[in-house]
């Protein structure tokens, strides 16, 4: 969905409010609907996210996906869950805690009520909290009964209930209509929050387009659940979040998935050259091969394999034959793709390879988030096998991290890693649209002849550019420009198959070289003190919204403390070491167990403060604020002895 900043788009259709309620102005609010793996609440958080964007506010978003496919109904690892952040100033993160808890059943109610703070508020469907319901998440009393919830503002609403009476004339049987209650749900909190509702409508309707009347059912309890907000006692109070002042443009909420499926395709049109994916599904990378399967019509092609090492086989291949090949993965399928990531090294071709961060070792958790791949992107193949990294920010950055890598792939002709993560993946944010002709120039030139150096009159593959280090790119079947790649080591320039060691070195050392030479952006510090901050917190990937939400807090209790992110991982930007060297404290917050902070005390030779977590979940700006502030009271202290 699009809209433009500062536009509201508020209407509610034939819904209009009649019964008098209280309207209370908020700046935020968190909102997280948690329900059973089949009561959709991921559409259902899906949906109130779009009409958040379509009213013009800044918004973050948290799905929460269960490890298990077909856990048994009603228990604790069957519990899916949607979280929302909207709010009308600039956000960075899904927030740390619910305002609102939309509890379906009870193991949504016992596996998210910790994260409730005292005093939110808890919608609950009664209908589910029944002896048997209660039973399997371990509730020796009914928590409606007793004083689980006294610390709350509790609305219990018999949402299965009045579903099935919204629909009791539609035809629908019991099963079928009760299915509906995600959009009752909506319906409710849709009324409380003031959000439009066409734009629901009309989504059931295109949606359910082959089945009207399952669109019609759906319309029904969603208006039932509005209704119920509008007619009942239990509500009292009525919300208000203002839309957020934004940059002018035009705006669409947008997953990283998504947005890094659309930097290929820009990349694509930006180079002129077909794309290739060549990939296995893989949660939660999954959906990049899903929405590039759309789009045909901008010259991408989609290969779905029969196994990782057959996808970025087909990549590599494709950009053999003067296209851009492109392989995306999580972190298991990295380890596989290893070897002919190397290949990619050595025949220097470009590749991009995405892998979306979960967590491990082995399986590990497939439908939660990590940080732990950077020392596997690093140095997780054999031999000396550099590779330029890049990482998103945010989900809306992972468009431009994506066309940055590809420029980086096909300027240098080497493979390029792009390390986003589950966090970032399924997660969503505005999208400012940009205008394409903003965007780099991609073309490359492809060999024609034979290098003018070389009197011999063949073509020597890997005589280089002597800014970039890149070595020609043709196009087989050029006349004339027959030569030899492959996995073997290769005589300088020539291209021939060499075991001479003093030429393994020279190539080992111009193969670094190249990757040491790319041009990546000086590092830039947020630092709002003017130069008094003695702590720099610094971050990479997803953890760049905690990190500066957190940030803002501790400014905001008078503390001073710099930022900085890194987009760039390798190579790392020119003015980091000086920028390390400047701060008497570096802290370094990862979703692993101190990746970055050993490559860059490695590298600078200066300690930095690592803080790690790997608890599958992203930091919370509320733990990164305390241990900010406790650093650099540590700091100032100190100082003053």
């Amino acid at each position: 969905m699009s809209t433009s900043a500062n536009g509201n788009g508020a209407g509610h259709g034939s819904l209009a409010a009649t019964r008098p309620t209280e309207v209370s102005k908020l700046d935020r609010v968190v909102i997280r609907f948690a329900g059973d793996s089949g009561d959709g609440m991921q559409l259902t958080g899906d949906r109130f996210t779009s009409e958040a964007a379509a009213f013009g506010n800044d918004l973050s978003t948290m799905p929460n996906f269960p490890a298990e496919i077909r856990a048994p109904q009603g228990t604790i690892p069957g519990v899916s869950s949607f979280q929302v952040h909207f709010a009308d100033y600039d956000i960075l993160t899904p927030g740390d805690r619910p305002d609102v808890l939309v509890a379906m059943n009870p193991a949504a109610l016992k596996a998210n009520l910790a994260d409730v703070p005292h005093g939110g508020t808890i919608i609950l469907n009664t209908d589910d909290f029944i002896k048997r319901n209660l039973v399997k998440v371990g509730y020796a009393s009914d928590p409606l009964e007793d004083d689980t919830l006294e610390a709350y503002q509790v609305h219990r609403v018999a949402m299965s209930t009045l579903t099935q009476g919204a629909l009791a004339d539609t035809g629908l049987g019991k099963k079928d209509a009760e299915r509906c209650k995600n959009m009752f749900a909506l319906g409710l909190l849709s009324w409380m929050y003031h959000r439009p509702t066409e734009g629901t409508e009309r989504f059931l309707r295109e949606k359910f387009a082959k089945k009207p009347d399952i669109a019609e059912a759906n319309i029904l309890a969603f208006r039932a659940g509005w209704n119920y907000g509008e007619t009942t006692e239990s509500f009292a109070t009525t919300f208000q979040v203002a839309p957020a002042k934004l940059t002018q443009g035009t705006y669409r909420q947008i997953t990283g998935n998504t947005a890094l499926a659309y930097g290929l395709v820009a990349a694509g049109q930006r180079s002129g050259l077909q794309i290739l994916l060549g990939t296995y599904p893989i949660t939660p990378a999954s959906d990049i091969l899903h929405e590039l399967s759309k789009h045909k019509n901008f010259g991408i092609i989609t290969f779905q394999a029969e196994d990782e090492i057959a996808g970025i086989g087909a990549a590599l291949g494709a950009s053999y034959g003067g296209a851009l090949g492109v392989t995306s993965t999580s972190g298991p399928g990295v380890a596989l793709k290893s070897e002919a990531v190397g290949l990619g090294v050595m025949v220097e071709l470009p590749l991009v390879v995405i892998d979306v961060q979960r967590g491990g070792p082995s399986t590990g958790l497939p439908t939660k988030t990590e940080q732990a791949d950077l020392l596997q992107a690093m140095f997780g193949r054999n031999g000396e096998s550099p590779v330029p990294i890049v990482a998103p920010l945010s989900p809306a950055d992972c468009f431009d991290a994506a066309v940055e890598a590809t420029r980086i792939a096909l300027k240098y002709r080497t493979p390029v890693l792009l390390l986003s993560d589950g966090a970032i993946a399924n997660g969503s944010e505005p999208w400012l649209i940009p205008d394409v002709g903003s965007l780099p120039d991609l073309r490359v030139e492809f060999a024609t002849e034979p290098n003018a150096e070389n009197d011999s009159g063949e073509f020597w593959p890997y005589v280089r550019d002597p800014e970039t280090l890149a070595r020609a790119w043709a196009i087989p079947g050029t006349p004339g420009l027959q030569h030899r790649i492959g996995g073997l080591e290769k005589a300088d320039k020539t291209g021939h198959i060499s075991y001479d060691p003093d030429n393994h070195d020279k190539m080992v050392r111009l193969r670094q070289a190249k990757i040491d030479g790319i041009d990546v952006p000086d590092l830039v510090v947020d630092d709002p003190s003017g130069g008094k901050a003695r702590v720099l917190a610094l971050g990479w990937g997803s953890s760049f919204g905690p990190i500066g939400a957190a940030c803002r807090r501790v400014r905001k209790l008078g503390l001073p403390i710099a930022q900085a992110h890194l987009r760039h991982l390798n190579p790392l930007p020119a003015n980091l070491g000086d920028i390390l060297r400047s701060y008497d404290k570096v802290v370094v917050p990862e979703m692993n167990l101190g990746q970055l902070s050993l490559l860059l005390r490695a590298k600078y030779l200066v300690d930095v403060h690592s803080h790690t977590k790997v608890a599958g979940m992203a930091f919370k700006a509320e733990e990164l604020q305390n241990l900010f502030s406790e650093i650099i009271t540590g700091v100032t202290t100190e100082a003053a002895k």
